[in-house]
């Protein structure tokens, strides 16, 4: 059992010593020299990362609030753009929509995912699996994607637009529809996690007293699941409400604050509204942010040590129903990811549907060609690369040495800072920042590297923190017998730590990797034309009518994200024969 403690106040782990000392115990006495070489080369580096991630996060983000309260010549305005843009016509109606889309979109998603993950964790139906692996498809697609199979589907030259009876699909059924798809495996992870653990006890208790399954489900799995829902909810809430590739594709002539926020940097040039617009969109993703922490603490404490595991028992109606439920939404997951590769393959849809190759000509179409492609490509491999690297040092410096307590708790605090930064925010901070004539970081401004940069700090909290909790299972003793050895941290970290936690680096660069490749909100503002991504191209070629190749760059970038989740998923099983034989008696 590992002798570290907890700090409540930051949640960091406190130095050994200090926690037996707490308890009683004797702290084992250390000789510290005069001059401590290892120490200042460990604050070098928790103050040089530190440094590094204000200027990748918090720096652009402050930008972008200073950049809301001044005017284009650096006179101080106050809060004189938020009272303009206040007066601007439908700006209240951008707003409603926002929160009333999401709102719906939300609970609909998370209804649809919980029947789901029941389904996959909860029951005996055959194939469970494989349903859960199918359902996890769209994470490698970008949001565009699903808009675009709407278009296919329910367009002017849709297959099924008799079924909307007159309506159209641009506006609100497109919106809901698409944010509902490309968010529902968010909400199945979480709400899989959720239900794969349960005490058995519970159930047991509620047979005895002669509850049937419904009143089971109703009195012990639903309360049980509550913030595992909550939390869901939030998720794709701030998902949905910070969206900006399905509003631009399917959203027609209904406004949202993502949308306003092209308008008014893109449209106009206007980056001190822009600013405005992305200080609002801060507001609900900051409190859903802090909400989910507040949820999160609560279920961790929720959590009982005597709790028996749950073992599914067969039902064979409910088993059926699930199946067909699953089988249902797993089909309709994947048709409309078919669509798209369909569309995308057909010479001229839905007149001329022999094969083609045609729409993949990028060089043809506006968005860069096949250029923008390899910069994607580019982008992703750099991104996986230093994203993974980064966030494993920063988990490292925050979770496993000792002293310069309060430095670790700044670098965690900034590290968890992008979980509640929108992407299209952080891009317009980016703008504001990188783009001063006074920054000496000014070059990287059009750069690829800005690229590269903005993407590790948009997606660094979630693989911080994976990587944390791998790092936080390591029992202190290592640092104690390292120390009492005279072992420097840099072998102790090359020697045990990486290699202990080389599955969850890899797991993090897949994260990284796929994410960069599907991204649109945080580089949109950002590409120069030497630069411009294979995500951003989607968008131009939408914009300029040519459907079917937006389809066929969206497709290839759903094709590029799998083969690399494939080719990374082979280089962490060479990488642990050669490197885990520990793992195995």
């Amino acid at each position: 059992m590992s002798l570290r403690t907890i700090d409540s106040a930051s949640g960091l782990p406190l130095d050994p010593a200090i926690s037996r000392t707490q308890r009683g115990g004797s702290a084992a006495p250390r000789q510290t020299p005069v001059f401590n070489g290892e120490k200042l080369w460990l604050g070098a580096l928790v103050l040089g990362l530190l440094a590094l991630l204000l200027v990748a996060i918090g720096l652009p983000v402050g930008t972008l609030l200073g950049r809301s309260l001044v005017s284009a010549d650096g006179r101080f305005l106050g809060l004189a753009q938020y009272i303009a843009y206040a007066q601007m016509p439908g700006v209240g109606l951008s707003l409603c929509n926002s929160l009333w889309l999401s709102a719906v979109s939300s609970t609909l998603c998370v209804a649809l995912a919980y029947a789901y993950a029941y389904g996959v964790m909860r029951s005996c139906m055959p194939l469970a699996r494989l349903f859960r692996a199918v359902a996890l498809v769209p994470l490698l697609a970008p949001s565009l994607l699903m808009a675009i199979s709407l278009i296919y589907l329910f367009g002017a030259q849709g297959l099924l637009k008799s079924w909307l009876a007159g309506g159209t699909a641009y506006g609100p059924f497109g919106i809901i529809l698409g944010s509902v798809l490309w968010t529902f495996p968010h909400a199945l992870m979480i709400l899989c996690t959720t239900l794969a653990s349960g005490d058995a006890r519970l159930y047991e208790a509620a047979a005895t007293l002669g509850a049937g399954r419904w009143r089971s489900f109703c009195q012990v799995t639903l309360p049980a699941s509550r913030y595992g829902l909550m939390i869901a909810w939030i998720v794709v809430f701030v998902l949905v409400v910070t969206d900006f590739g399905v509003p631009k594709v399917i959203g027609g002539n209904t406004q949202v604050l993502a949308t306003d926020i092209y308008k008014q940097v893109i449209g106009q040039q206007n980056l001190g509204m822009g600013a405005v617009v992305a200080m609002l969109l801060l507001v609900p993703a900051g409190l859903a942010f802090a909400a989910e922490r507040h949820l999160r603490a609560r279920q961790a404490a929720a959590m009982s040590v005597r709790a028996v595991p749950l073992v599914p028992q067969p039902c064979a109606a409910l088993d059926r129903a699930l199946l067909v439920y699953c089988s249902l939404m797993a089909l309709a997951l994947l048709a409309m990811m078919g669509v798209a590769v369909l569309a995308s393959l057909v010479s001229f849809w839905p007149y001329n549907l022999s094969l083609s190759f045609k729409h993949y000509q990028f060089d043809m179409m506006d968005g860069g060609g096949w250029a923008s492609y390899a910069n994607s490509l580019t982008m992703a491999v750099a991104t996986a690369v230093i994203g993974a690297l980064l966030s494993f040092l920063s988990a490292y410096l925050v979770a496993r040495p000792a002293g310069w307590v309060r430095a670790r708790q700044w670098l965690h605090a900034v590290a968890t800072l992008p979980m509640a930064v929108p992407g299209l925010a952080l891009g317009l901070g980016y703008i504001l920042f990188f783009n001063a004539g006074s920054n000496p970081l000014h070059f990287m401004y059009g750069s690829m590297g800005i690229l590269v940069l903005c993407s590790v700090a948009h997606f660094f909290s979630v693989a911080h923190i994976t990587q944390l909790t791998a790092l936080q299972q390591l029992d202190a003793e290592y640092e104690r017998v390292a120390d009492s050895m005279g072992v420097p941290f840099w072998t102790l970290l090359w020697r045990v730590h990486l290699p202990v936690c080389l599955p969850a680096v890899m797991q993090v660069a897949g994260y990284f990797f796929v994410n960069a490749m599907t991204t649109v909100s945080a580089v949109v503002f950002l590409y120069s034309p030497q630069t411009t991504l294979a995500s951003v191209a989607v968008l131009a070629m939408d914009d300029a009518g040519d459907i079917a190749p937006a389809a066929a760059m969206a497709t290839l970038i759903f094709a590029t994200a799998a083969a690399g989740r494939v080719l990374i998923a082979v280089l962490d099983a060479w990488m642990q024969k050669r490197t885990q034989h520990w793992r195995h008696r």
